[in-house]
């Protein structure tokens, strides 16, 4: 397959455990497109573990 990136795939729950926020902020960052971009596997959201961290060096490169 060309282009596509095998990254662990996490849950809304496990994004929200390592954020240290709920499970409803994270779909609120969805909602507003503040948050790390999400895959849907079926009817689940998953996000790639390269996309999480994109989206903290976006926000660091935001606070800098």
């Amino acid at each position: 397959m060309r282009g596509v990136i095998l990254d662990k795939l996490w849950t809304v729950d496990q994004l929200a455990e390592f954020a240290g926020v709920s499970v409803t902020t994270i779909y609120h960052w969805r909602w507003e497109g503040k948050g790390p971009k999400a895959v849907k596997v079926g009817r689940y959201l998953r996000y790639q573990e390269s996309d999480i961290e994109k989206w903290l060096e976006d926000l660091r490169s935001e606070v800098a």
